[in-house]
């Protein structure tokens, strides 16, 4: 299984707040985000782990080429290209992931080692072609809100609340390789944000399945990095 990283950002909120590292190498508990992904990728074997980070960020590109010369870095692919958006960086990479199950986030995703673990071996247990990580903890200032049926199959992905949607998208997405066809044809479209990929899953019939979370943050402010220790710590 393949996995990748989106660390393209700007993280100019954080920047604006006082945090001067860029965010992929703002520490969580004295490890880097981008380090702690990285760790629990390959603990969950990690064939190849894909990571894009923005061409205006050389602290992250030298980090991540520094890293890839041991060990613990040799299966690391590095691509670096400054993007409009996730999605964008998403397709970047996606000739790296064809042909293979993959799971993607970016970089300042937080969720419990252990939870993400059971998600991975239920993801590669079952026969459906994406498995979303959901969470009915909400902290996000523009929410995702996921729709399920009384077995967990994803109907919708929408922007407001409704009775179906007691979830919001976590940010973790486990893929066959099926679901590049879509990222290839939001493209096309001139989409250019995730949930109208996630959308476009549902469009093309994608067979979906959402896997709760008790929590997964994302570090956006100065704030969370708190709010995130915290958490992983509890």
């Amino acid at each position: 299984m393949k996995y990748a990283i989106i660390a393209a950002g700007e993280g100019s909120r954080l920047a604006q707040e006082g945090i001067s590292l860029p965010k992929p190498l703002v520490k969580i508990n004295g490890e880097t985000m981008i380090d702690r992904l990285i760790r629990i990728f390959q603990s969950n074997k990690a064939e190849e782990i894909i990571i894009i980070v923005n061409a205006l960020n050389l602290i992250t590109e030298q980090h991540v080429r520094k890293l890839m010369e041991t060990k613990n870095g040799c299966n690391i692919r590095l691509v670096v290209k400054s993007t409009p958006s996730s999605m964008h960086s998403f397709s970047e990479i996606a000739p790296y992931l064809t042909g293979e199950n993959l799971c993607l986030t970016t970089v300042d995703t937080i969720f419990h080692e252990e939870e993400f673990e059971e998600y991975i071996q239920a993801f590669e247990s079952s026969s459906c072609d994406g498995m979303m990580a959901v969470t009915d903890f909400i902290d996000d200032e523009s929410p995702l809100y996921v729709e399920v049926d009384n077995q967990m199959i994803i109907t919708d992905f929408v922007d407001v609340k409704g009775p179906n949607s007691r979830f919001i998208s976590g940010g973790i997405y486990a893929l066959t390789d099926r679901c590049l066809k879509t990222l290839d044809r939001c493209m096309k479209e001139g989409q250019s944000r995730m949930r109208n990929f996630q959308r476009g899953l549902i469009a093309d019939k994608c067979h979906l399945i959402a896997r709760p979370f008790s929590k997964i943050l994302d570090v956006d402010h100065a704030g969370d990095i708190q709010k995130a220790e915290g958490f992983l710590n509890s």
